[in-house]
């Protein structure tokens, strides 16, 4: 048997099997187990596979069960699989079944459940904060306007300091203060301030 278990539902595809030699004479072999409750109107008839050279069908079965199943020859025999995964005994004294065991696998979260990554945000914006700065930022994974809320002006001062002498005269006192406002979506508060500050310099916001 060939089983492929779906990523994205609990179920299994599985590829049952008898090779011709075990009924090389039959003109009919069929599948019968708990999946079409043993009912001979439902059997599953399997076709000839010459290039295998095995009886076989498909069916797409739930995982996380187990399957007796057993194959009807020519309506009159039982052979069972010669792959099963295991045998169990049957209600019927002496007789055995084939199981098939389809344990339930894992699932992954789908493309669409996987968290995106957050969209970085325009530091410019930030009073004090030019094109240059913004890469020295995002080049230390400062891009968002809640990470550069989260940093210290100890820190900002650090990274300036290494980017060289024409960084020292800029002041990141007030850039997480503004960050954290335009992060909450303060806007018009945020530009009025902005009004006040020079170079990112001036009085804290109220």
């Amino acid at each position: 048997m060939k089983k492929q278990f779906l990523k994205s539902r609990p179920v299994c595809k599985v590829t049952f099997s008898l090779p011709q030699e075990a009924a090389p004479s039959a003109t009919s072999v069929q599948l019968l187990g708990d999946f079409n409750e043993w009912k001979p109107e439902e059997a599953i008839e399997m076709k000839l596979n010459l290039k295998e050279k095995a009886f076989q069908t498909e069916l797409e079965l739930p995982t996380g069960q187990n399957y007796a199943f057993r194959y009807l020859i020519d309506h009159s025999s039982w052979e069972n699989a010669w792959d099963a995964d295991a045998y169990v005994p049957s209600p019927f004294e002496g007789i055995e079944n084939s199981i098939l065991h389809l344990p339930a696998p894992e699932i992954g979260p789908s493309i669409s459940e996987k968290k995106a990554p957050a969209k970085a945000d325009d530091l410019k914006k930030i009073e004090g904060i030019g094109p240059k700065i913004a890469d020295l930022l995002v080049a230390q994974g400062i891009d968002t306007y809640q990470k550069l809320a989260e940093v210290s002006p100890d820190r900002l001062r650090g990274i300036l300091a290494e980017a060289g002498p024409r960084y020292k005269g800029h002041a990141p006192d007030t850039w997480p203060q503004q960050a954290k406002m335009a992060q909450e979506g303060e806007w018009k508060t945020l530009e009025a301030w902005q009004g006040e500050l020079k170079g990112g310099k001036g009085k804290k916001a109220k």
